[in-house]
């Protein structure tokens, strides 16, 4: 993917990852457009970035999704890069009685079938570009679980999954297929993530990840950071116990 001269929409650019993502190719010369749920967001960040598109867009509803694409190929016929950022990411209980679904499904909804809805009805525009990327945000616990959020890896493992066979299926297309695993990243995902020494500050991420794509450092596909590295290969490098034990309290 080069850095400059695209026009981008990201998913979940209101605040965060996706945020912070979003203004600094903006800064590279890129036309970006941000899309999430709230307006008052949106409206912010494209107010502090003079020239950003924006435009609401619930990843839970496939209808929606449906009708946004095609608007926004309408709106933006130049776009050849999607980055896939919305997420969700919550607590859940397994052991209580009763036990909701709610959450389970409203993660699955937004991380998963989102990002799957939205690629595949971009997907016909984008290869018609000379040269198009696709972006999945996945995450260091797509590969190591934190037990107090199962849903959530779930779903992370099964977008890591799905864009492998995404990246194999597009090989002989214009379209390049990246994923973006962060680890625990200092942002608002989930309540303390901000606050916590552990979490890599966000400015830090976002610079080390523009640097890996400027420089095309994109291994196998994947774009990851030296701090997500020890969960990434954790299991190849016969650390995934010691990790995962690490990783939930229990050493």
């Amino acid at each position: 993917m080069k850095i400059t001269g695209n026009t981008i929409l990201i998913t979940g650019g209101g605040s965060g990852i996706g945020r912070a993502l979003a203004e600094s190719l903006h800064a590279r010369g890129n036309r970006i457009i941000i899309t999430g749920r709230r307006e008052a967001p949106l409206t912010a960040v494209a107010a502090a970035n003079p020239g950003m598109a924006w435009a609401t867009l619930d990843m839970e509803d496939a209808a929606a999704i449906s009708v946004f694409a095609g608007q926004i190929v309408r709106d933006h016929p130049d776009l050849n890069v999607v980055i896939n950022n919305a997420g969700v990411m919550q607590t859940e209980d397994l052991t209580a009685e009763p036990f909701s679904l709610e959450t389970a499904e409203t993660t699955i909804a937004t991380n998963l079938l989102g990002p799957i809805r939205l690629t595949m009805a971009l997907l016909p525009h984008l290869r018609t570009r000379p040269a198009a990327t696709l972006i999945t945000v996945s995450s260091g616990l797509a590969f190591i679980p934190l037990a107090a959020t199962p849903t959530y890896n779930a779903t992370k493992a099964a977008i890591h999954s799905w864009t492998q066979s995404l990246r194999t299926q597009l090989a002989d297309t214009p379209v390049e297929v990246l994923e973006l695993a962060p680890p625990a990243v200092a942002t608002d995902l989930m309540p303390g993530h901000a606050e916590n020494p552990a979490s890599m500050p966000l400015a830090d991420y976002t610079a080390e990840v523009i640097g890996l794509i400027e420089r095309g450092e994109t291994s196998r596909g994947e774009i990851l950071v030296e701090r997500v590295k020890p969960l990434r290969r954790a299991e190849i490098d016969g650390q995934y116990e010691p990790i995962y034990a690490a990783l939930n309290g229990l050493t």
